[in-house]
């Protein structure tokens, strides 16, 4: 994979992004590819926010995978940092090629040297095959989440 870069994502790259996050089941039914305003807007306050690292891997200039990174202060254990994962994607050419599995490292060793204490995602319940690939990564099922539609 020496062609490969994780670098930060730019608004050009919104396309490919928001053509990952549309290619799969759940994705299909959330995302609008055929409207970029909302995802400039996000794109926007992401970049303002100094904790809010979204990534892009590009191979060959072409962007094969992104995912985001936020840095969240706190209070609990001890005034502890952590790092959440979200929205990984891999372009469907690329799954199962390791790419994800160096993507999300590369968020892992971002997030140390962050001094981020913990890191944590959540996957969605139907995703077993993600569920599998964070354990192999070890990361552990260790709480349960809940979601309240606004």
């Amino acid at each position: 994979m020496s062609d490969l870069a994780i670098r930060p994502a730019t608004a050009d790259d919104l396309p490919a992004i928001v053509a990952m996050l549309a290619d799969d089941p759940l994705g299909a039914q959330r995302e609008s590819p055929d409207d970029p305003a909302p995802y400039l807007a996000a794109f926007a306050r992401l970049a303002d926010d100094p904790n809010q690292h979204l990534a892009v891997a590009t191979r060959n200039g072409k962007v094969v995978g992104t995912l985001q990174l936020t840095v969240v202060p706190g209070l609990s254990r001890r005034g502890a940092t952590r790092s959440i994962i979200e929205g990984v994607r891999i372009h469907s050419e690329e799954r199962g090629s390791g790419l994800g599995t160096l993507l999300v490292e590369w968020a892992v060793e971002e997030s140390r040297r962050l001094e981020c204490v913990l890191v944590q995602l959540t996957s969605d319940v139907t995703r077993t095959d993600a569920h599998r690939f964070y354990e192999r990564l070890g990361f552990e099922a260790s709480h349960v989440g809940f979601k309240r539609a606004l």
